[in-house]
């Protein structure tokens, strides 16, 4: 596992209330690193399936959880690509806030 992947697990759940996301199961892959899973149990590692995942560069991730880039933006310039459940990805961005 890459210092990234361990760097957005602790990032993804400090910023989750409680540390869990409720709403379902998404997937974040970071390209050229790993992914991480984001569902009711935590945040953790891994490569599970998912209702929602979310692809994207190291440096997009880090602007999206940093506050530096808006979710939305990243998606519609092409940096954030989503496959699976869209709803489920816009009640994370604003978990995220």
């Amino acid at each position: 596992m890459s210092a990234v992947v361990d760097q957005a697990v602790t990032a993804l759940s400090e910023k989750l209330e409680g540390g869990t996301f409720d709403a379902g199961t998404v997937k974040f892959v970071i390209e050229d690193e790993g992914a991480v899973i984001m569902d009711g149990e935590g945040v953790r590692a891994g490569d599970d399936e998912a209702d929602c995942t979310l692809t994207a560069d190291a440096d997009t991730f880090q602007e999206i959880l940093s506050g530096e880039l808006n979710p939305t933006s990243a998606f519609m310039s092409g940096k954030l690509k989503v496959d699976g459940n869209m709803g489920l990805a816009m009640q994370l961005g604003s978990a995220l806030g």
